[in-house]
Parts: C-alpha cells; sequence; structure tokens
C-alpha cells in the first residue's frame, strides 16, 4: 500500500517555514511577513512555531539569531582564521516618503536599471551595487548618493535635459598633489534632498582651479 499524504521534505524545514524564518531573521514583523507572502498572520506565526519547534528555540528572538541555511544552499562555510576584509560595497539603502514617486525619479529621471520590488521596496541598480528604496511615509534626513560618471559636464546636460534640478554648475572641490581633479555637481531628488555627480579627472585632463 502506498503511503497518503504529503511525501517528507528532505530539508530540515518546509519551503513555507523556511521563508517565514528568512523573513524573521531580516526584521520583519508578523504582519510585514503576511503581506509579503500573502497570507494571514496565523499562518504566519504557525509556521514559525513549527519552526521552532523543530529545531529546539524557545522563541522569535532566538529565532533572528539561529544560523542555520537551506539544505544544497551555495552559502559558503565559515572559514577558520580567514582573513576578512570588508567590500566592495553591495547595497546602499535610503527611505523615501512615497516609493512610487522615488521610483519615477531615480528609474526614469536618473536612468537607474530597476531590479526589483515589492510592498514598501524597490531595488535598483548602480553599476553593480544596489540602491534599496523603502518607504516610510515621512520625509527625513537622508545619506548623500555620489554617482561617479567618466564625463560630468555631459552628465550635468543630460540629467538637466530631463528636468532634474542642479543647485550649480559642475565644479572642481579638491586637487590632488598628483594632479588629480575631484569634480561635483549637486543635485536634489524628488523630495528635495542632496544626491551629486562625481568625477575623478586625471593630471593631464584636470581643468585649471579657478
Amino acid at each position: 500500500m502506498t503511503r497518503r499524504g504529503r511525501p517528507p521534505h528532505p530539508d530540515i524545514l518546509t519551503p513555507a517555514e523556511w521563508r517565514v524564518v528568512e523573513l524573521t531573521r531580516h526584521g520583519l514583523t508578523t504582519g510585514a511577513i503576511a503581506r509579503r507572502l500573502g497570507v494571514s498572520h496565523r499562518a504566519v506565526r504557525s509556521r514559525a512555531r513549527a519552526a521552532r519547534d523543530k529545531l529546539g528555540l524557545p522563541g522569535r528572538d532566538a529565532l533572528r539569531h539561529w544560523d542555520g541555511v537551506r539544505a544544497g544552499s551555495a552559502r559558503i562555510t565559515k572559514g577558520q582564521g580567514m582573513d576578512l576584509t570588508l567590500g566592495p560595497l553591495g547595497q546602499i539603502a535610503r527611505t523615501v516618503e512615497d516609493l512610487d514617486r522615488a521610483r519615477a525619479f531615480f528609474r526614469d529621471r536618473l536612468g537607474l536599471r530597476e531590479l526589483y520590488a515589492f510592498p514598501g521596496l524597490a531595488f535598483l541598480d548602480l553599476g553593480g551595487t544596489r540602491l534599496m528604496l523603502r518607504e516610510t511615509g515621512m520625509r527625513g534626513p537622508a545619506d548623500i548618493l555620489y554617482f561617479r560618471v567618466p564625463d560630468i559636464a555631459a552628465a550635468h546636460s543630460a540629467l538637466s535635459a530631463r528636468g532634474v534640478a542642479f543647485s550649480g554648475a559642475p565644479h572642481l572641490i579638491h586637487r590632488h598633489p598628483d594632479g588629480t581633479g575631484e569634480w561635483m555637481a549637486f543635485f536634489t531628488d524628488d523630495e528635495g534632498r542632496d544626491l551629486a555627480l562625481h568625477m575623478q579627472a586625471g593630471p593631464a585632463a584636470a581643468p585649471a582651479a579657478g
């Protein structure tokens, strides 16, 4: 006789339990996880409880700090005595007041490629570094993003033609001992917060400082 019901899953947790565990470890609340997965609060709590029971963990905080990985994961194992070097930068997070408006600015005006989006979150490509836009419903302080460009005058002209508001023309802010010039031009995003273009001009091409 064949056994009825769902066959046992080869991993310690089911795929549904893993999704809840991973979002819990990311810091999301039960409500946020439910919205992200399109399930009920009860389903999220049930899957989290099942995962904790299987892992022998006492509560949500222990689950957040549990370091397990899915079976077959490509994540490297921890090396003993390895030299740790951070970088390059993989992702920058920026809070925004209105996600749709911010996406239109960064994607359509600045021309950044959108990678993917979720409710309240959007990810765009900054030449290999991800820009994460996170909607908060309020305008707050933000770090300045400096976009490196090969020709700051051409970039300034192209973005100005798209309606981007610059506070001034590209200008030299520093010249290094070897003659390399640091050029910048500042502009604002859809919420009036600062962004900047940045270019390094080599010794032979660096304009004389005024």
